[in-house]
């Protein structure tokens, strides 16, 4: 197996003389005001060292102070850049900082002359004009694209529809700068339906196809208190195609990822920022490329879901080698995609659960064997579930979420029955999420706005709806402390929830983040949150302060 290592962090130069410097590492602080305002609470200040490929930010606090702990920045030339809505940064732009020295600096924000690139996903969603059933039906153009695309184009309802039954041709990985076609059955067309006309039209009316937005443009209240105790810190990849979808940290401190569109499997040291791709297997060519869903097995080594691929990948560390399954030839068809799976108690029972997207299709494939067991689709109330996430529990039983209505549920390993629960958040379209040592479900309302947990020894499910208004969360992740985390694909916000409070705390990203998986590193205190930039092509590190 030949590797391809790419360093895009600091060399072994850099990083020798790193180490020498490290006894002077220099600090960074200051304010931040307006003529606006005066001094700001929470705008996001980030820091980029010249020729560095990551970047450093924190938040002011109630008196619009900033401080870059000690440690954090190496003495050189940085560039800066903020983030406050409605307002761009004025001076400085850069600051040198000396080795020794604690730099501070003053810096003042203008109001911006473009608002509207400045807005989020959930920001447009806020002010768009409709109900919230209107806006639910645009939730999935977020996976592709920011909603910018939608909003400063001209096309009328007729044109939308076309652009539509195109759109349904692609991978789902696809992005305008890498499109990739699906291939024969599994490309599809949406038709003239009237609820597809209905959406088709509410585009156009909240687009520029009458030259101007009819509608005021609303913006969230930045974030206070808590909420701006943080350091984030983002790791450029080395190609703007690289998608990180899921991103998780093994047990020696290292960062594996999976490319969304393309064939290439990526670890990543965050000492260095080195990164390191390794070309996955191509099982079906000339099907579209990426991968998806990535866990560990109790080993360490990661499990990787091929998509349309077809098939499944595990990664030995110690021989930096694949080892892949495909679907057997019965179940290959166009349309099938093995995007999602679970490794993580396979050790009990020597079964690996995997998802067929194509008609919903629940799988386990016994490793030692290599034979596939195809265990159908489930149904609840007469109608198939459309899962988007499969998680196994201590046991090896497999909860289910359905993203078409508010149901989950768990499959008997040993009998195959399915029993379906449901929250009381009508429609609210669960996914992804992660099992506890307590074998409780937590997981995304994606359509809801929520983190739901159910509990197997109640057989109930409680449900903490977000703060921020159209966050639309992916994923979650419970902590060593028992408080949950999840991450949005609308707000650029990650979410922090203590169940026993039912209280949140917010963190603003630097900048525009489409969150996918998460994941929590709990052998630090606090704990330390990593997630994938999707379409931005980064990872990245949020530590909390307290």
């Amino acid at each position: 197996m030949q590797r391809m290592p790419l360093i895009a962090g600091i060399g072994l130069f850099a990083v020798l003389m790193s180490a020498a410097a490290s006894a002077q590492n220099a600090t960074l602080s200051g304010t931040v005001s307006s003529a606006k305002e005066g001094l700001m609470e929470g705008v996001v200040v980030s820091a980029k060292k010249v020729g560095s490929t990551i970047t450093t930010s924190v938040a002011t606090d109630e008196k619009g102070r900033f401080s870059f702990p000690a440690g954090r920045l190496e003495p050189g030339a940085y560039a800066l850049s903020i983030r406050a809505i409605g307002y761009d940064l004025e001076n400085p732009r850069s600051t040198d900082i000396a080795a020794g020295n604690n730099e501070s600096i003053a810096i003042t924000l203008a109001p911006t002359r473009n608002l509207p690139k400045q807005m989020s996903n959930a920001e447009w969603f806020l002010s768009f004009p409709g109900t919230d059933q209107d806006k639910k039906a645009l939730l999935n153009c977020v996976s592709c694209h920011n909603l910018d695309r939608i909003v400063r184009s001209q096309y009328d309802g007729d044109q939308f529809v076309d652009v539509f039954n195109r759109m349904v041709g692609y991978y789902p990985g696809s992005t305008p700068e890498h499109p990739q076609r699906l291939v024969g059955s599994a490309q599809r067309s949406l038709g003239q339906g009237p609820q597809l006309r209905t959406v088709a039209e509410y585009l156009a009316s909240v687009n520029l196809s009458k030259e101007t937005w009819s509608y005021p443009l609303k913006t969230l209240p930045r974030l206070t208190g808590r909420s701006n105790r943080f350091i984030v810190t983002e790791y450029a990849l080395p190609r703007r195609l690289i998608q990180p979808h899921d991103v998780v940290l093994d047990e020696q401190g290292m960062i594996w990822f999976t490319h969304f569109a393309e064939q290439f499997f990526g670890k990543m040291d965050p000492k260095t920022g080195n990164i390191w791709e390794y070309p996955l297997p191509v099982l079906k060519p000339g099907y579209p490329l990426g991968t998806l869903d990535l866990g560990l097995d109790k080993d360490g080594n990661p499990w990787i879901g091929m998509m349309y691929q077809s098939g499944i990948a595990r990664f030995d560390k110690k021989t930096e080698t694949f080892k892949t399954w495909s679907l057997p030839k019965e179940w290959q068809t166009d349309a099938a995609q093995t995007g999602h799976l679970d490794p993580s108690f396979a050790h009990v029972d020597g079964k690996v659960w995997v998802k067929n997207s194509d008609r919903s299709q629940i799988l386990r494939l016994d490793i030692a064997s290599g034979e596939w067991e195809n265990l159908g689709s489930f149904s609840a109330d007469g109608k198939r579930l459309g899962v988007y996430g499969i998680r196994a529990d201590s046991s090896n039983n497999l909860y289910l979420l359905d993203f078409q209505s508010s149901t989950i549920g768990i499959v008997d390993a040993k009998t195959r029955k399915f029993t379906p629960y449901r929250g009381e958040i009508a429609n609210s379209r669960p996914r992804r999420g992660a099992v506890d040592s307590e074998n409780r479900l937590w997981y995304a309302e994606y359509a809801g706005n929520a983190i739901g947990m159910f509990d197997p020894k109640t057989e109930k499910i409680k449900e903490w709806v977000v703060p921020t208004p159209w966050a639309q969360p992916y994923d979650v992740v419970v902590d060593k402390n028992g408080e949950a985390w999840t991450g949005s694909m609308m707000s650029d916000r990650v979410s922090r929830l203590d169940p026993k409070t039912g209280q949140y705390v917010e963190y603003q990203l630097p900048k525009t983040t489409n969150i996918r998986r998460v994941f929590v590193d709990n052998s630090t205190t606090p704990v330390t949150f990593w997630i994938g930039s999707n379409h931005g092509a980064s990872i990245i590190k949020l530590e909390p302060l307290d």
